[in-house]
């Protein structure tokens, strides 16, 4: 089995800062792609930011140049530093991982149950 375990959400004012993280545990052979997506009501889930195991990332539009990405690869474990936070950007962020639980596996997504992240005007 494979289990992802988020900290770090809460309430804070516009233009501060939170981080979260993301811990993989459980059966796992090799981490691909590790993310952040989030889901504000009434809305779709829409990718936040991913990291490759080999360190590249991505990012929304709306987040460039405030969030970072980032995974400690040894400790299965990826963040979200998030910095000048927006009221829009209220939402609970769900943590994936793409990864294979052996050498001879397909990759399957997991994901965490989700952090709510809100921001006050």
């Amino acid at each position: 089995q494979v289990q992802l375990v988020e900290s770090g959400g809460g309430l804070v004012q516009a233009g501060g800062s939170l981080r979260l993280s993301c811990a993989a545990s459980g059966s796992i052979f090799r981490i691909n792609t590790m993310g952040w997506y989030r889901q504000a009501p009434g809305k779709q889930r829409e990718l936040v930011a991913v990291v490759t195991s080999g360190g590249r990332t991505n990012y929304a539009d709306s987040v460039k140049g405030r969030f970072t990405i980032y995974r400690d690869n040894a400790k299965n474990t990826v963040y979200l530093q998030m910095n000048s936070l927006k009221p829009e950007d209220t939402a609970v962020y769900y943590c994936n991982a793409g990864l294979i639980r052996s050498n001879i596996a397909q990759s399957s997504n997991y994901w965490g149950q989700g952090t709510q992240v809100t921001v006050s005007s």
